[in-house]
């Protein structure tokens, strides 16, 4: 039976991110709040939870899960090198709704997916989810909805799809941006986008004027 908490409410808040570390930590899923969309997550180091959402959402590995953290210290021990190019935009955009795709650490022994090596990694703008990543370490983080359907906005759009397949459900209100985040591969020497969502192309670019965008994303 899943459990709903109001995290307006200081009491159910702290609750709720009670609740939400410990079904982390023993394998659970949560759904948490973020700047740009809700989000199912898990434990982003236990493969069978890493499963258990793939399956919640109807999708296979073929689509990795990306892993969002609470600092941005956390990103030196998960990848294998950061440019300096990574540290500009981490500098110029983290918090907030840009997601790095950069080569993990080969030491990393997690399961995200059909990822080759890579990982998409973003810290999100959002005080609860700061807080719970805070608690549990990174965590593998995918829109909290079935895959073909839209993006969960509100925590009653991801009860809607994803039921009782979650935990918990910690509710931080309509998210502020409403759209996914833009993704940056970061794993070439020329930083490429692959998809264009929460920052623009124009504050990309302020950032990495050389940064590559295929005509497909334009």
């Amino acid at each position: 039976m899943s459990r709903r908490y109001d995290c307006a409410d200081p009491g159910p808040r702290a609750a709720g991110l009670e609740a939400a570390t410990r079904a982390v930590r023993h394998g659970g899923l949560v759904v948490l709040p973020t700047d740009t969309l809700y989000g199912i997550g898990a434990d982003a180091f236990d493969q069978v939870a890493v499963r258990a959402l793939l399956e919640a959402k109807g999708r296979g590995p073929e689509m990795p899960v990306p892993v969002l953290v609470g600092s941005w210290r956390t990103l030196d021990g998960l990848v294998e090198r950061v440019t300096s190019q990574v540290r500009d935009l981490v500098r110029a955009f983290w918090p907030g709704g840009l997601t790095l795709i950069v080569r993990h650490a080969p030491s990393l022994t997690w399961d995200l997916g059909d990822a080759r090596g890579t990982v998409a990694v973003r810290m999100p703008l959002h005080p609860v989810a700061i807080e719970l990543l805070g608690r549990t370490g990174p965590m593998a983080v995918s829109s909290a909805n079935i895959s073909g359907r839209p993006p969960a906005t509100t925590a009653d759009d991801a009860v809607a799809q994803l039921g009782d397949s979650v935990e918990v459900y910690l509710d931080g209100g309509p998210c502020a941006v409403g759209v996914a985040s833009t993704i940056v591969d970061c794993t070439d020497d020329v930083p490429r986008v692959l998809r264009v969502g929460a920052v623009d192309l124009a504050a990309l670019r302020e950032v990495l004027p050389s940064l590559r965008v295929p005509a497909a994303v334009n």
